[in-house]
């Protein structure tokens, strides 16, 4: 296919072709003809003497030979390297002695996903999934976080200065207990002072009511294996909504509130310089907001999730 500035389609070099070579036109004649140089009226010139009407469409622009590539043995070793010990290119670049961006063009030839897509223990593409419609299941999860000192910690005040607010005041944690609507993502959160039964139990039941004001009925629940989450007291605030539990030591498992968690703390909890514990907990229902109602997610091709919730199930109160 000819790029957008090409003077010449393949019809018109094939009448620039026949001009010169049929009806014994100069190339400079041609050339001004058809508003293009001498040498390029004399190349399909050429090109049509050799191979007819076919040698007027554009050939391959793949080299004959690329004597600087990588040897096939070189690119067996990264591969080896690749699937038996889980590297990176800048880790097999070291152990081989080659330039990192040698050891990722080999992997991007061979069409290697890379290593965040795969599971680390069995090297398998994770599979990515998602439920067809809101509340068919949410994630649940309690993600910890350290309180800020008074006169702000160490990324406000440095390390020294810092760590010695934190061992005066003996600050403690947070405990933040996330739902995460699989399929729309849109997400309830609170910032608790534990993660006790009794504590999951009733952020469940006020999560719940959050995703029945959205006209989302939950059917079931995955959360792991914490002590909460298997408490006759968290079974109970279910009620018919079933209970799933992920594997042990599989976290990727409940991966869209892990994600969450993620997102959370960059662009809430470490996004910016907080002088105080209450300053950065004011701030939480503003995020939480704008991360539902306004900023894009990526797997919903850049709209935010309260847009896969139907906009007639949705409260004055959330708008």
């Amino acid at each position: 296919m000819s790029h957008a500035n090409a003077p010449l389609s393949p019809t018109g070099r094939l009448r620039l072709a026949r001009c010169v070579v049929e009806d014994g036109w100069s190339y400079r004649r041609a050339a001004e003809r058809f508003q293009v140089s001498p040498p390029t009226a004399k190349r399909w010139a050429d090109r049509y003497r050799q191979s007819g009407d076919a040698g007027m469409e554009d050939l391959s622009s793949r080299p004959h030979r690329c004597p600087a590539q990588t040897p096939t043995r070189t690119e067996r070793r990264i591969l080896k390297l690749r699937w038996t010990r889980r590297w990176g290119p800048d880790r097999i670049g070291s152990h081989l002695r080659l330039p990192a961006s040698t050891v990722h063009k080999v992997l991007r030839r061979y069409k290697i996903a890379r290593l965040a897509w795969l599971d680390r223990a069995t090297g398998r593409s994770v599979r990515r999934y998602e439920h067809h419609a809101p509340g068919e299941l949410v994630h649940v999860d309690v993600k910890k976080l350290g309180r800020i000192p008074d006169g702000g910690g160490h990324k406000m005040l440095g390390r020294t200065a810092g760590q010695k607010n934190t061992r005066r005041g003996k600050i403690g944690y947070w405990y933040l207990h996330n739902a995460v609507d699989d399929h729309s993502r849109v997400a309830y959160s609170e910032i608790c002072a534990d993660e006790k039964k009794e504590t999951a139990a009733a952020f469940w039941r006020r999560a719940e009511a959050f995703f029945a004001g959205h006209g989302i009925t939950v059917r079931r629940v995955l959360t792991d294996n914490g002590s909460c989450y298997r408490s006759l007291t968290f079974a109970e605030a279910l009620g018919s909504v079933v209970h799933k539990r992920t594997r042990p030591y599989r976290p990727q498992t409940n991966g869209k509130v892990e994600r969450f968690n993620r997102t959370l703390l960059e662009e809430w909890a470490y996004a910016r310089l907080y002088l105080s514990d209450a300053e950065r907990v004011a701030a939480y229902p503003g995020w939480l907001h704008h991360y539902n109602h306004h900023r894009g997610h990526t797997s919903l091709q850049g709209l935010p999730p309260i847009s896969r919730v139907s906009a007639t199930n949705l409260c004055g109160q959330y708008s």
